[in-house]
C-alpha cells in the first residue's frame, strides 16, 4: 500500500484526474483542435521540383546580406522518389556529393515553376550538416563616432 493511501485512506488523485478515481478522462480532442490548424500535410510526387533548406553558421554574419536576406533555401532540385511517409530522395548536383540525398519533408519547400522566373544563385560550399560559413561581400557604409570628451576638450581650448 502506498504511503499516501495509508495516511489519507484513499488513492491519490493527480491534477490530470480531478474527477472520481474510477472515472479517468484524458484531455484530448479540445487540445487537438488547437494544434491541427497549424499543421498541414505536405506531399510531393516524383518529378516535382523543390527548394532545400540550408542554415548559416551561428554568430557569423554577412555584411551585405544579413538576417532575413541571407539565403535560406537552395535549388530547385528534382524529387526522384518518396521514401517512407515523410522522406524524399533528391537529385543533387555533383557539387553537393558530400551531402546525403534523402531529406525530411520539413527541409523542403515546393517550387512553382514560372517561365518568366530566372533563377540565379551563388554557389554555396555546404558542409555535410547543410550549414555554411557566411563571408563578407562588401562594406556598405562607414561612420566615425566622435566622443563627447573630444568636443569638451576643443571647447576648453577655445577651438570650437
Amino acid at each position: 500500500m502506498a504511503p499516501y493511501e495509508l495516511l489519507y485512506g484513499r488513492k491519490y488523485r493527480s491534477p490530470i484526474h480531478w474527477d472520481e478515481t474510477g472515472e479517468r478522462k484524458y484531455l484530448g480532442p479540445e487540445q487537438k483542435s488547437y494544434a491541427d490548424p497549424k499543421r498541414r500535410d505536405v506531399t510531393f510526387q516524383p518529378g516535382d521540383h523543390v527548394f532545400l533548406r540550408v542554415s548559416p553558421m551561428k554568430g557569423i554574419k554577412r555584411f551585405g546580406k544579413k538576417g532575413k536576406l541571407s539565403p535560406r533555401f537552395i535549388g530547385p532540385f528534382e524529387i526522384l522518389e518518396k521514401i517512407g511517409q515523410v522522406a524524399y530522395r533528391l537529385a543533387l548536383p555533383p557539387s553537393l556529393s558530400a551531402v546525403h540525398n534523402v531529406f525530411h519533408v520539413s527541409m523542403l519547400r515546393k517550387y512553382v515553376s514560372d517561365p518568366m522566373h530566372i533563377l540565379s544563385y551563388e554557389m554555396l560550399e555546404l558542409q555535410p550538416d547543410l550549414s555554411y560559413d557566411e563571408q563578407p561581400v562588401q562594406i556598405l557604409d562607414r561612420k566615425e563616432k566622435c566622443l563627447q570628451v573630444f568636443w569638451k576638450l576643443l571647447e576648453s581650448l577655445g577651438l570650437n
